[in-house]
């Protein structure tokens, strides 16, 4: 088995952290290495903003208020040392299909122009990379959907209108002490055979 292929097989999904820091230089070469995915026309419209230490309650507070926390499965969730909200901005694409190179296209007219939201896409496809590069770092990841207080966090951390909030990033050290796993972890993996439509549907 190849490296590469050793570190997909191995990431999961960390739903419990330790409160040491991430160094400030991996954290960059991990978004450096997320930087290098595939970009519709590189114009690498996505965005982080990146909370750590006490900050990180900046993001807490709106999203999962310490008094619905009783009973929550995972409490080891909330001691990652590092916060990142992943933003989408649409206005990039339309912005970067309307230059001489690209404007044959027809895409920098408006975001409606565009049949396949590329900034989704491409951001998704980042996600991805960084989660990947953290778990090769030895760090763990959690990307989740931010289901309540997304205005109020919006709001607090001066985000610009008009920007896809795709969700946040749980990310640090793993606690490798035993958890519950998530309801979804016992459902089989779908087989190649389950997913290849060999000439048609």
């Amino acid at each position: 088995m190849s490296e590469f292929g050793a570190v997909v097989r191995r990431r999961r999904m960390t739903r419990s952290f330790t409160n040491q820091t991430v160094p400030a230089a991996l954290l960059d070469d991990i978004v450096d290495l997320a930087s290098r995915s595939p970009s519709a026309g590189k114009t690498q419209g996505w965005h982080l903003i990146v909370l750590e230490g006490d900050q990180t309650d900046r993001f807490w507070r709106h999203a999962f208020p310490i008094t619905g926390r009783d009973g929550f499965s995972w409490p080891g969730l909330f001691t990652a040392p590092v916060i990142a909200l992943a933003f989408a901005d649409p206005t990039a694409y339309v912005d970067r299909y309307g230059e001489p190179d690209k404007i044959s296209t027809g895409l920098g007219t408006s975001v409606e122009a565009w049949p396949t939201p590329y900034w989704t896409i491409d951001a998704s496809m980042a996600l991805m990379t960084l989660l990947l590069g953290a778990e090769d770092a030895g760090l763990g990841a959690l990307l989740f959907a931010v289901f309540r207080g997304e205005q109020e966090v919006r709001a607090e951390l001066g985000v610009p209108a008009g920007l896809q909030l795709l969700g946040a990033i749980a990310l640090g050290w793993p606690d490798r002490a035993p958890l519950q796993a998530g309801t979804s972890a016992g459902r089989s993996r779908r087989t190649p055979a389950g997913i290849i439509h060999h000439g048609r549907w």
